[in-house]
């Protein structure tokens, strides 16, 4: 499952993954308990996959954030707990984005990006690659 069906919302702990969409809004599926919610068009949602994360130079986009995180944890979980202390959640994320804007980025970012990460990994939702849409490959192919 890609990050463009995960699902951040306002107010609600963990991740929620889109089911289908409704007249009002969306029926959606709670990655902690399972439980399934209806959440109205009035709800602030974010989905991961539109989300970025400030560096010096740019914005990186969570999903690059996760694989960073993936590939110095070798795939496991972190080492630290969103509920950790601001100096070691700092620490931690220095070591996988050392260029994060400190200005811009708070230890309540950096706590959601740890969380959201864990939670993923426990549910077997790892592959942060981007995802290429058929009709690039298609047009890609008919150029060639």
């Amino acid at each position: 499952m890609s990050l463009d069906k995960i699902l951040s919302i306002g107010g609600k702990p963990g991740l929620y993954k889109l089911l289908t969409q409704t007249r009002a809004g969306f029926v959606a599926e709670s990655l902690l308990d399972g439980k399934k919610i209806t959440v109205s068009f009035k709800n602030n949602v974010s989905v991961l996959s539109e989300i970025a994360i400030y560096t010096l130079d740019a914005e990186v986009p969570l999903r690059e954030v996760f694989q960073k995180i993936k590939d110095k944890e070798k795939g496991e979980k972190t080492p630290v707990s969103h509920k950790d202390d601001k100096l070691k959640l700092e620490e931690y994320f220095f070591e996988v984005l050392p260029n994060y804007d400190e200005d811009r980025v708070y230890a309540s970012d950096i706590k959601k990006v740890v969380q959201w990460y864990n939670l993923l990994q426990e549910q077997g939702i790892n592959d942060f690659s981007e995802k290429v849409k058929e009709e690039d490959t298609k047009e890609a192919a008919t150029e060639e």
